[in-house]
């Protein structure tokens, strides 16, 4: 997806376009079959980008969605990263065959702050081959991280063949910082891309990140973004 060419900012244009950005959410460990139903219909009303939801649900939303252009989003490693690498391709390719189209991973945190960079490279390129070249988000967990971290993470996840780098699982201590999400986009290659996730409840909210370099925004709150007028001069 091309980003809007925000140094000469619309807001009627932009409007036009903000709920392709939108992997519209629900990874709650309570969350019932009649809450991603409802999930899912608000992302048909709305043609966001996807449903972001457990591996559990990604056979029922794929066949509720089977009719729709919204992708079907599932996590692996979710939400705390440690599992092995054997599991986490494991996990991805059973997704893929249940009908996932992108795969939101959870990088190696402790490989990570370890310094073991080729783990954690290794760790994205087993999800990466098992996904048969559909998109995969590596979730750094960002407010766990130093910038140099970030920054590691950044070149690890572009070696390993990644589309994406996200911010945050909504998981940990903080989620999305316009910061962090600057950072994350000077840090990756021009051909791939910053979901920001976590904390991202208005549309100010949503504006603010894509101006600062998201490409795609992960939150529970789509369809209240989607109503929520505000005043564009305040954007």
């Amino acid at each position: 997806m091309t980003l809007l060419n925000l140094n000469h900012f619309s807001y009627n244009k932009f409007m036009e376009t903000l709920n392709t950005y939108i992997d519209h959410t629900l990874l709650k460990p309570t969350a019932t079959m009649e809450q991603i139903k409802t999930l899912c219909e608000e992302a048909m009303q709305h043609n966001f980008k996807s449903v972001c939801i457990a591996p559990f649900y990604v056979e029922y939303a794929k066949s509720l969605l089977k009719d729709s252009q919204v992708l079907v989003c599932t996590v692996v490693g979710f939400p705390l990263g440690a599992n092995c690498s054997a599991i986490k391709a494991t996990e991805t390719k059973l997704a893929i065959a249940q009908g996932a189209d992108e795969i939101d991973m959870v990088i190696n945190i402790a490989a990570l702050k370890q310094k073991d960079f080729t783990f954690v490279e290794n760790d994205i390129k087993a999800v990466v081959a098992q996904a048969l070249h559909k998109t995969v988000k590596v979730i750094l967990e960002t407010c766990l991280l130093t910038e140099k971290e970030i920054m590691y993470a950044c070149e690890a996840s572009a070696k390993a063949g990644a589309t994406f780098v996200k911010t945050s699982t909504g998981f940990s201590t903080a989620g999305a910082t316009l910061a962090h999400v600057e950072l994350m986009k000077n840090s990756i290659p021009g051909h791939m891309m910053v979901k920001a996730s976590g904390g991202i409840k208005t549309k100010h909210d949503a504006i603010a990140m894509i101006k600062a370099g998201a490409h795609r925004l992960g939150t529970s709150n789509g369809v209240a973004i989607m109503g929520n007028e505000q005043d564009s001069t305040k954007l």
